[in-house]
């Protein structure tokens, strides 16, 4: 299996990695709505890269509309679950074990990058650290989109961090151009959560 170092702390990927024993809340076991509409509308261009891909869904969608694709997680276990659908379903998608606080370890630049449930696990620190490391793979001119838990999701299930649109837009400063921030939700398989969420498009000018 391939992988990259990690800076990610041993005692959270671990936590994080034994979720993939059983099936977490956020894998569906199909590619979320929203990055199926955006692929539909155009927005995702060129070479791909999945960042906190899980087991794949989004990024294995991507590559059957026949974008070259890759894939990272801090998770072997996931990684491990998304090389298996890749072969079982005749695609081929790099999929990397590694730290998306570090995305200069994979030698490579990108068209775009998806962020599906990643970008609020981050502490206010590391979001600093972290579009600074989207910003070195990806192209000037390239697109990022994320999707985010809003602040508008109940915090009564114990879930990631909620976050504002102010704080998002204080994150991504040039030489980053906010294209938009739009109320989305989330699919997952438990009904404790309603999914509300920021979907974002920024340009790296």
């Amino acid at each position: 299996m391939e992988s990259l170092k990690t800076a990610a702390g041993s005692t959270f990927m671990a936590s994080f990695d034994s979720s993939y024993f059983g099936t977490p809340p956020w894998d569906i076991g199909r590619p979320q709505p929203e990055i199926v509409r955006l692929a539909a509308a155009g927005e995702i261009r060129g070479r791909v890269l999945d960042v906190g891909c899980g087991t794949g869904e989004n990024i294995l969608h991507l590559s059957e509309l026949g974008h070259e694709a890759v894939g990272v997680d801090m998770s072997p276990r996931a990684i491990e679950k998304a090389r298996r659908k890749a072969e079982e379903r005749g695609q081929k998608v790099r999929f990397v074990v590694g730290d998306a606080l570090a995305l200069e370890r994979l030698g490579t630049h990108f068209d775009s990058v998806i962020d599906s449930g990643l970008f609020h696990t981050f502490s206010n620190r590391e979001r600093g650290i972290f579009q600074r490391s989207l910003r070195s793979v990806l192209r000037k001119g390239g697109a990022y989109f994320m999707m985010c838990f809003s602040e508008h999701e109940p915090d009564n299930w114990g879930g990631p961090r909620r976050v504002t649109q102010r704080e998002i837009r204080d994150t991504f400063v040039k030489p980053w151009q906010v294209n938009y921030i739009r109320e989305a939700r989330f699919e997952t398989n438990w009904p404790a959560i309603e999914g509300h969420a920021w979907l974002c498009s920024m340009t790296l000018m």
